[in-house]
């Protein structure tokens, strides 16, 4: 049975710190490969102003062309309305019904898990591997883990990946000031964001 992570997320840009994650959770937990899945509308950014999809999908795809191990879903792109994960999960299982899935994230994910849509529904069909980030103590996670409960929690699993602390917020403020991305994203990347003049009119947004 496959073991197949999904990294769902804006991309706005997709950085080196996206990358660094989908690199450690295969090397860590047993995952066979990894799907970059962008998302359409994310439900908890309505409002908020965010690249074009073909954009952001360009670049996702130029970011891991090179690794045989990461993947692009479309699924996402393709389907209307918000992203919500559990939604995004039945599509995948009902299309491959013989993988075990895993929802890759970050800690903030997990601290918020509990507004999820049918976040209960959703731990029942997978796995969540969640990434360590600045700025969260023991104390958020043991909260955030209590919460679920001890059926729920024993579906998550912790893992600490270094060079993950790139923000896309601090991206996009970066490329509007004429800031240099090299070393912070691909030189691939780098260069799509430059010569399709994304960002330059980039107005404060949240972390992505």
């Amino acid at each position: 049975m496959p073991y197949v992570g999904i990294l769902g997320g804006t991309f706005d840009p997709i950085h080196f710190g996206h990358l660094a994650a989908a690199e450690g959770a295969l090397h860590l937990t047993g995952l066979d490969q990894v799907l970059f899945m962008p998302n359409r509308q994310p439900p908890h950014k309505a409002g908020r102003p965010v690249t074009p999809a073909e954009h952001r999908a360009a670049m996702v795809r130029l970011a891991i062309a090179d690794n045989p191990r990461f993947a692009f879903s479309s699924l996402e792109l393709e389907r209307a309305g918000p992203s919500y994960t559990l939604l995004t999960v039945q599509a995948m299982l009902e299309q491959h019904p013989g993988w075990r899935l895993a929802f890759l994230a970050g800690m903030d994910s997990l601290v918020e898990i509990t507004t999820w849509y049918q976040f209960q529904t959703l731990l029942g069909l997978i796995d969540m591997i969640i990434f360590t980030r600045p700025g969260y103590s023991a104390a958020d996670r043991d909260a955030a883990l209590g919460r679920l409960g001890p059926d729920l929690s024993a579906r998550i699993r912790l893992l600490e990946i270094p060079g993950v602390a790139v923000a896309g917020t601090d991206l996009r403020r970066r490329a509007a000031d004429g800031y240099p991305l090299r070393y912070l994203v691909p030189d691939a990347v780098e260069t799509y964001i430059r010569e399709h003049g994304l960002y330059r009119n980039y107005a404060n947004a949240k972390d992505v």
